[in-house]
């Protein structure tokens, strides 16, 4: 039950003339004090028009709202502010949560068109790092969000499988490398080779050019070059899905940048004849525009860019899968390239490229500074998923040593505090990665929150609770605030998508969970069975919500 589109649809019928639907609901507000009401409507706007002070407006509509859900409505500071009839709307949020369960919160928002999601697009021959992570889960989130919105995701691991840094490995690997110890550990031992090429270099500047001249003949078809890079590749992919499984994210298709280079040429040949190509220091860029610099498409040695490969790339999804939406879910170091990369595709006459959108991030960061696997700074996630794992495990064994299937539970708690610390943050804020903080089992974590979905599936399991079309509440004034939250779930839900950030599912979750945990702090729950239809709702919420972050809930812990 939307009470909070009730109360606008009563508003739009008396202020119509001067305001419509969509601003009077987001101008509802929520009184800071409880007892001041459960909705408020600001009439300051008002004003002007009705040549009044807010006082007065506030009034007037208070004495006109005569709704069947409104307790009382007065006007309080310039503000509209209604208590509401809590026994039947308690009751109708309870029911229609008991009768939808995991759909609750569906919306058809996107009425079955397609969003792709350019998400995670690690680079293969270096280990997965926490720098990844972010990239991953929030662009994981946003695709389960949108589904539950009624998009149909398409999730792509746009791989970085080509450029420079593979012509710079290649020399590295000819120079230093050992074909044994590659078998043994190849992402290790890559990473090293690769850091030590840019040690040298920092001494001897003529690698630099020979890791150019490397990646030239490799882009050139060289038998050698595409060998080595091939067998980077599959050992990389062979790494990261130990990775995915681990977060229980899938991908609908790893198309890395070398899926593009028999594609670019078209995407040349294109600019080309629409005369969009200047050359400009021996390079061809495409100008931009006066506030920002060129976007290059070729550099003067003839090898194509980041650019040429993300245009091509961008063609060739909206010709196969027809997105009504492209997100590309990468770092906001990247904002200039995606703001080129718009610009460049609607000079090409493509108008689809409006509907395209970077959803960037802030960075994960170590000692305040950004993690780098050139410089050998980087924290391996796999590390910290294991360590978080292991914690979880000791955790069950000291709390829950009789806990059935420990080890699945473990995973389940572990990988769920790393996701969720990252995903609580607000998307554009850096996260300062502290292994201490991620892995506490108290306070805003994501071990808080499934321990309070395991609380409740223990209560409903000790109570012998089973879900029925009638749902009855004797304690609706106790059990309030907690009514007054499930009932904001598809709203959270929503403003997600619209922000395309999930933090805002992740501090409603943590907000619902503390309104629940005071609820069964004060209130013997097991006394009423009606209460247990509380229990229900929020089990079934903090579930979907913690689905809808990539996250588990085990019904014991």
């Amino acid at each position: 039950m939307d009470v909070k589109h009730l109360f606008a649809e009563e508003l739009e019928k008396k202020l119509k003339d001067s305001l419509n639907f969509e601003t009077i609901l987001t101008m509802i507000e929520k009184p800071k004090q409880e007892d001041m009401g459960d909705l408020a409507f600001p009439c300051f706007v008002l004003a002007k028009t009705f040549r009044k002070p807010p006082k007065e407006i506030a009034e007037e509509l208070a004495q006109d709202l005569d709704a069947l859900w409104v307790e009382e409505a007065e006007s309080v500071n310039g503000y509209l502010n209604i208590h509401l009839k809590r026994k039947p709307i308690a009751e109708a949020v309870l029911k229609e949560i008991a009768t939808k369960q995991s759909s609750y919160g569906e919306a058809n928002i996107g009425q079955g068109e397609v969003m792709t999601l350019d998400l995670s697009s690690p680079n293969i021959a270096k280990p997965f790092s926490m720098g990844h992570l972010r990239s991953t889960v929030i662009g994981n989130a946003i695709a389960l969000i949108a589904e539950k919105c009624g998009y149909k995701p398409i999730r792509i691991n746009h791989l970085g499988d080509w450029g420079t840094q593979f012509g710079k490995l290649i020399v590295a690997y000819q120079k230093w490398g050992d074909p044994e110890k590659v078998r043994a550990q190849p992402i290790k031992e890559l990473l090293e080779l690769y850091i030590k090429f840019h040690k040298e270099a920092e001494s001897n500047s003529s690698l630099e050019d020979e890791g150019r001249k490397a990646f030239k003949d490799l882009e050139a078809g060289d038998a050698e070059a595409l060998k080595l890079w091939k067998w980077f590749r599959e050992e990389s992919l062979k790494e990261f899905n130990k990775i995915y499984e681990l977060l229980g994210v899938s991908f609908d298709a790893v198309q890395g940048e070398a899926f593009y280079n028999d594609k670019m040429a078209a995407v040349v040949k294109q600019l080309e004849e629409k005369q969009l190509l200047e050359p400009s220091e021996g390079a061809m860029v495409v100008p931009v525009g006066e506030n920002h610099p060129p976007c290059l498409i070729k550099k003067k040695d003839g090898t194509t860019l980041y650019a040429t490969r993300d245009l091509a790339a961008a063609i060739y999804r909206h010709q196969t899968y027809h997105f009504s939406k492209s997100l590309y879910v990468v770092g906001n170091e990247q904002t200039l390239h995606f703001q080129q990369l718009k610009v460049v595709l609607e000079k090409m006459g493509y108008e689809w490229a409006s509907e395209m959108k970077h959803v960037p991030f802030g960075m994960m960061l170590k000692d305040g500074k950004k993690m780098s696997t050139r410089k050998g700074k980087v924290v391996l996630l796999e590390d910290v998923l294991n360590d978080a794992i292991e914690l979880a495990k000791a955790s069950i064994d000291e709390k829950n040593p009789e806990l059935e299937d420990k080890g699945a539970v473990a995973r389940q708690v572990g990988t769920g505090a790393v996701i969720f610390h990252d995903l609580k943050h607000h998307r554009m804020g850096d996260v300062e990665f502290s292994l201490e903080d991620m892995l506490k089992f108290e306070g805003n974590t994501g071990p808080y929150i499934q321990y309070t979905h395991a609380r409740a599936a223990s209560l409903l399991n000790k109570g012998g609770y089973t879900t029925t079309d009638v749902v009855s509440l004797n304690d609706e004034d106790e059990a309030w605030s907690i009514i007054k939250y499930l009932a904001d779930f598809p709203e959270a839900v929503q403003r997600s998508l619209n922000d395309y950030d999930p933090s805002l599912i992740a501090k409603y979750l943590f907000d619902l969970s503390k309104a629940f945990n005071k609820y069964y702090a004060n209130v013997r729950i097991l006394e009423d069975p009606e209460r247990l239809n509380v229990v229900f709702a929020i089990k079934t919420v903090l579930k979907e919500g913690l689905r809808l972050l990539g996250i588990k809930a085990p019904d014991a812990m």
